[in-house]
């Protein structure tokens, strides 16, 4: 792959630095862009900076609700990336405002700056007609980005897995505390997870100018699992045993519905409804090499990358097998 020269050009990351966020910006970094990092909270982004040399990632605040501060983000910039996303709405960050109508903005904006090279992440199952608002406004946002910017490229990426995923993590530390997990439904939803830094460097790429303008790409790993097997797969990394309880999806949407009324609620009916599609890549999307292996990256295998944090959660961490008083 050839990468071209660009110690002189600036690449404006929306949304940089959340978990997806580090990836990018690292494998950005390490082509030799400049990076600003457009985020509401410049002062929790400081832990991009090691990715960089001195002066080469800089933070700055930018808010979806405030046009003025989007344009203000993209001035100088050869090239945006979009990365903004929530999983369940909080106050005013609702769907609509971050993930229907953001990209729309930042997309204006990019125009408006005369920037075609856009790459905007968005997700498996992406539909404006869908009736989960989660999926419906990471539709919405995807038409507004190529109505707007129609050479622009739709980055749609699986499941993310790697170290600080809110995922394969979040059954981890459930295995810590209770004796069931839940398995909702029969289990047998099937997921596609693909590492975060290889979507990482899928962005990276479509900024380079690898990726087939105005295409949407579908981003998955090597191995589909089915819901209850990666249970399986996490409580063998934890070294655990623990039962799994079926769920039935009706009883589970009616405990979202409950419990997305709490603040930073652990579970939304639309986090059951989107546990009870499929979450793989199409088979279009294969024959048409709009996936990972179409740009060039061979996805990394869970089983590589999982072990590497998930033994935070055994019994004695990465020293499970060292038992109190053993001799190592």
């Amino acid at each position: 792959m050839t990468v071209p020269d660009s110690s002189r050009r600036l690449v404006t990351v929306f949304g940089g630095s959340g978990f997806l966020g580090r990836y990018v910006v690292r494998a950005l970094a390490q082509r030799g862009y400049r990076i600003l990092v457009a985020v509401r909270r410049p002062d929790l982004a400081g832990h991009l900076q090691p990715y960089g040399t001195v002066g080469q990632i800089k933070a700055i605040q930018a808010n979806l609700r405030y046009r003025w501060s989007v344009d203000r983000a993209v001035e100088g910039a050869d090239a945006v990336v979009n990365l903004v996303g929530i999983l369940a709405p909080q106050g005013r960050q609702s769907f609509e405002a971050v993930q229907a109508f953001g990209p729309r903005a930042i997309a204006e904006a990019a125009r408006g700056a005369g920037i075609t090279r856009l790459v905007h992440v968005s997700a498996i199952g992406a539909d404006a007609q869908s009736a989960i608002g989660y999926l419906r406004s990471k539709g919405l946002g995807e038409r507004g980005v190529l109505e707007t910017v129609p050479e622009a490229v739709v980055m749609r990426p699986s499941t993310l897995f790697g170290p600080g995923d809110g995922f394969f993590r979040r059954f981890a530390a459930m295995s810590r505390l209770s004796p069931v997990l839940p398995l909702f439904g029969s289990g047998q939803t099937r997921f596609q997870p693909v590492f975060a830094g290889d979507v990482g460097e899928a962005v990276a790429r479509g900024v380079d100018g690898l990726a087939r303008p105005g295409t949407i790409y579908e981003l998955g790993g090597p191995e589909i699992m089915t819901f209850r097997e990666i249970l399986e797969r996490v409580l063998a990394e934890t070294g655990r045993r623990r039962a799994l309880l079926p769920l039935p999806f009706w009883l589970a949407r009616t405990m979202g519905r409950v419990l997305e009324l709490l603040p930073g609620a652990p579970l939304t009916a639309d986090q059951v409804r989107m546990l009870e599609r499929d979450n793989v890549v199409s088979e279009a999307a294969a024959a048409e090499g709009r996936t990972l292996a179409g740009l060039g990256i061979a996805p990394t295998a869970a089983e590589i990358i999982l072990p590497t944090y998930l033994s935070a959660y055994r019994e004695y961490g990465q020293f499970t097998q060292i038992r109190p008083g053993a001799q190592p």
